[in-house]
This record gives structure tokens, C-alpha cells and sequence, in this order.
């Protein structure tokens, strides 16, 4: 029995899930004629109180897209130094938009507002890149599933606001941090100028990530989505399973989380275990003591089925998921225990 706990992004589609993109209606999406792509994005813009949505083969695109469209070369973005946006997007920004990157030297993937008001003083003249977008992850990925305080955001947009700033959200967990947190889509929707949503982690579904936005945002980011090769033909079977994802498998990402904390509980009263992050969702991040190899460790856990990842910095990962069975999670302490 092979455990993969690398990331939720290996699930495979349940029965239900399968059935509805057999059945889908599709038609052409880059003609804008595929009727369950439409629905999907109707659905999702409605569901944030937002004007319209777009969806994306995956949710780098969908970020990369949105950091196009609220700046020009030359321009400077704010994020934590966790970012995925910075880190994990292939240097993106810079490479896409031509955008430099203030990186905030925050906890765990979240700064404050005060970090953020101290970033965004100072001159404005010829010398400087021009400040233009604040760009923040929820939940967070190196940050180990961590969830914003919803207060601390609401002071981040206004700032945003002060100083004429856009706000985006890369919300590839975000349904894990709305169902830990107990809030709603249309929270988010008030705050941020653009939201991208990932249909392929805890949700899911096999492919597909959304943007969400104004009709005005939406109509750039389909152009620029056309620039960058997202344009897609018949999209609908991928987004049927977008559409069953959010209205059965959101309720569930509760399972994930308390798996997690349990296997928390097991790594605390390991011996060999240095240190581990706070758990609110489905990610634990664990350091191994300073006399174990962290790859060692990862390649001795494979050695006995047992699939995880590297964050760096002798960062251990491992993310819970739908595919992540109580069978498992009884093997994979056991094996904690007993390494």
C-alpha cells in the first residue's frame, strides 16, 4: 500500500466526480461556447460576490495572469518571502510581467499590516520601481497551511486602498482556511481585487484553477490567458469536475485537517522530530533533529511506502488529503512511532 503525502495535488477523481465530466456539455471555450465552463465561472463569481470568473489549466497561470494585469515592467509587488508566487512560480513575475519583488520577511507566510505600511513608504521619483500590488497566500504553502487572521487582512486592504495599490489573492487553499476558520467566500470577495481559486488540491478535482475578479479584470486576463497558451477547447469536462468538487468535497477538507493534527500529535513524541509547525488545516511541517539528513529521512520513509516531501531548509512536508485513507493514517504513525 503506497501512502503519497507529497501533496494534495495527487487525487484522482471519485466515481461521482468521473460521472459528471462524462456527462458534461461542451463546446468551444475559446469561442466562449463551452456552456459548462460558463456555468463554473458563473458559479464561482457569484458564490465570492465578485463580477465575473475565468478559468485557468492551473493556478500558476491563474496568478501569473493576475500580477499581468494589475502591473507593467517595472513595477513593484509586495508578498511575504514565502510566497508562492515568488518561490514556486518558476520566477514568473519577473520573467512574465517584469515586475521586481518586495519580499516581507513575515511569519510563516503572513505579514502584517504594519510590515506592509513601513514597505510601502518611502520616495516616489524616477529611481524607484512604482508600487502597484500586494499580493498575499492563504492558506500557506512553506508556511505550513497557516490561515490569515481575517482582521489583519482587512487592514492590508486598506492600505491597498490608501495607496492606490491592487490587492491579490492566491487562494489555492483558500476553501481549506474557509472551512478551518469557519468564514465565507464572500468575506473575500469585499477585500481583493482578484482571487484565484485551485480546483486540483484539497477539492479534488484532476485540473483547473479559477480567477476571479471584475468584468473589466476578467476581460484582460482573458487576452492575457490567450497570450500565455491557456486557451482551451472543450474545458467543460474539466470544469464539470470543478463544479462537483465545490458543491460536494468542501465540507469534507474538515477530514483532512484532523488527520493532520493527529499525525501532529504522533511527530511531537518523536525523539528524532527537532520541531513542529503550528497545524490548523492539511499541511504539517516537521524538522527532523540536526543529526538526521532530512533527504535521508524522506528516502528511509519511501523505502516503506511512505511518500513525502522537501520544503528546503530542512523543511519536511506532508499534506492530507481525500485519497489519504484511516487505513493510512494507522500505518503512516505507526511508522512515525517506530522509526
Amino acid at each position: 500500500m503506497e501512502i503519497n503525502l507529497i501533496s494534495d495535488t495527487v487525487t484522482k477523481p471519485i466515481k461521482g466526480m468521473l460521472e459528471a465530466m462524462m456527462n458534461a456539455e461542451v463546446g468551444d471555450d475559446v469561442f466562449g461556447a463551452d456552456p459548462t465552463v460558463n456555468l463554473l465561472q458563473e458559479k464561482v463569481a457569484k458564490m465570492f460576490g465578485m463580477e465575473a470568473a475565468l478559468f485557468f489549466p492551473s493556478g500558476t497561470m491563474a496568478n501569473q495572469v493576475a500580477i499581468k494585469i494589475h502591473t507593467q515592467p517595472g513595477d513593484k509587488m509586495f508578498c511575504d518571502k514565502w510566497a508562492h508566487v515568488y518561490n514556486f512560480e518558476g520566477g514568473g513575475a519577473a520573467f512574465n510581467s517584469g515586475v521586481t519583488s518586495h519580499l516581507i520577511d513575515g511569519d510563516r507566510g503572513m505579514f502584517t499590516a504594519d510590515q506592509l505600511q513601513k514597505a510601502v513608504i518611502g520616495r516616489g521619483d524616477i529611481h524607484v520601481p512604482f508600487n502597484r500590488l500586494i499580493c498575499i497566500e492563504n492558506t500557506t504553502n512553506k508556511g505550513g497551511g497557516a490561515c490569515w487572521d481575517f482582521e489583519e487582512l482587512k487592514k492590508i486592504e486598506k492600505i491597498a486602498r490608501n495607496n492606490d495599490l491592487a490587492f491579490h489573492l492566491d487562494g489555492a487553499r483558500l476553501f481549506n482556511a474557509l472551512v478551518a476558520k469557519n468564514e465565507t467566500p464572500e468575506q473575500y470577495g469585499e477585500l481583493f481585487d482578484t482571487i484565484s481559486i485551485c480546483l486540483s488540491k484539497g477539492l479534488g478535482a484532476p485540473v483547473g484553477s479559477i480567477l476571479i475578479g471584475t468584468k473589466e479584470h476578467m476581460e484582460k486576463a482573458l487576452r492575457v490567458r490567450k497570450l500565455f497558451g491557456g486557451g482551451m477547447r472543450q474545458a467543460g469536462f474539466l470544469a464539470a469536475a470543478g463544479i462537483y468538487a465545490l458543491e460536494n468535497q468542501v465540507k469534507r477538507l474538515a477530514e483532512d485537517h484532523q488527520k493532520a493534527k493527529e499525525i501532529g500529535v504522533v511527530l511531537e513524541t518523536c525523539s528524532y522530530v527537532k520541531k513542529v509547525e503550528p497545524i490548523e488545516t492539511n499541511i504539517i511541517i516537521f524538522y527532523v533533529n540536526d543529526d538526521i539528513d532530512s533527504m535521508d529521512f524522506i528516502k528511509k520513509m519511501e523505502a516503506k511506502g511512505i511518500l513525502l516531501i522537501s520544503m528546503g531548509d530542512g523543511k519536511i512536508r506532508i499534506v492530507t488529503h481525500l485519497d489519504f485513507t484511516n487505513e493510512m493514517l494507522v500505518k503512516l504513525k505507526k511508522e512515525l512511532k517506530n522509526f
